[in-house]
């Protein structure tokens, strides 16, 4: 990009890494420095002279934020999900969308078997009953967990992330099912995965672990009745996003026992309230989805969103675009 064309760019938070740094020696960066994301009302003013955007998850672009920044030409998401842009919108002004796939798969998939892992061996109701002054001695009844080698793992979606989730399983014998659009005969034939109905993977599964964008169609994809039908004692493992569940019919159904336990990196909403009642259950794992937060993960996040961003002001066409369309 020329040194003379500097277009203004805004990031709504500091990211991790080099990245920013790069960006700056091309543009004309303004970085928000708090910790929580601008308010809507101040990201709606620091967007009206903005030629590039670069958002996070937090951070709502819809129909009024582009009505706000009419020299906008690029947004770049710091995510794989962009379920926080209207990208239908962004494509009717020609605003290419760029995303960080592909980068956090292993990442994530780690994550999401470390919870599992943790959920079922009740590791954070051990480290605080260590920490609380109870352990008096060892005890053939102690913190019973649920053995995860040779258990049933549902996989509902297998897509980049789930399929690593399954070779994860794979190492500890587990017997893997899976629901997806469509089937994945290559990943049936080199895992022995089985693709089955959702009614089969939630009775047969011992943990269910979620793995779907968030979209009208999988929005409290597990609900009351996918609860009630779900294996006594199945754990959840949720790492995509929050609205996937019904959250108050998780909530009711672990408190009534019918669960063996959940584990969440995703809420609905984020942050999770404090007088969520899931904070009261023992069976309940959480963390502040922080998936994918490992040092080298993030820092290229950072990195291919700002690759990204480059390639839509230069008018080229973003390394990871949304809506590819634009450029057809």
């Amino acid at each position: 990009m020329a040194p003379h064309v500097r277009p203004r760019v805004f990031v709504t938070r500091q990211l991790p890494g080099e990245a920013l740094d790069r960006l700056g020696r091309y543009v004309e960066l303004q970085v928000w420095e708090d910790e929580l994301p601008p308010p809507r009302e101040t990201l709606l003013e620091r967007v009206r002279n903005v030629e590039g955007l670069i958002t996070l998850l937090t951070d709502k672009v819809d129909a009024a934020l582009l009505a706000a920044a009419p020299s906008l030409r690029a947004v770049s998401n710091v995510a794989v999900g962009y379920d926080n842009i209207d990208v239908q919108a962004c494509s009717a002004r020609r605003i290419p969308v760029g995303n960080t796939p592909g980068v956090l798969t292993e990442t994530t998939a780690d994550f999401a078997f470390a919870m599992l892992m943790g959920l079922a061996r009740k590791v954070a109701e051990a480290d605080a009953y260590v920490r609380a002054g109870r352990w008096s001695t060892w005890s053939p009844t102690l913190l019973l967990g649920a053995d995860i080698h040779g258990a049933t793992l549902g996989l509902v979606g297998l897509g980049q992330i789930g399929a690593a989730v399954a070779r994860r399983a794979r190492g500890f014998g587990m017997r893997v099912l899976y629901v997806n659009r469509h089937p994945r005969p290559e990943l049936e034939a080199e895992l022995g995965l089985r693709r089955v109905d959702k009614a089969t993977l939630l009775a047969e599964s011992d943990f269910v672990s979620l793995h779907v964008p968030l979209t009208p169609e999988t929005r409290h994809w597990v609900g009351r009745a996918e609860l009630a039908a779900m294996k006594p004692g199945a754990m959840l493992i949720n790492t995509t996003r929050g609205p996937v569940v019904d959250q108050a019919a998780l909530a009711e159904a672990l408190a009534q026992g019918k669960l063996g336990g959940a584990a969440l990196d995703v809420t609905d909403p984020e942050p999770l309230p404090m007088d969520s009642p899931l904070l009261k259950l023992p069976n309940v794992l959480l963390a502040p989805h922080i998936a994918s937060a490992s040092h080298a993960t993030r820092g290229l996040m950072a990195s291919m969103a700002v690759d990204n961003l480059l390639a839509a002001l230069e008018g080229r066409r973003p390394p990871h675009c949304v809506n590819p369309e634009l450029f057809s």
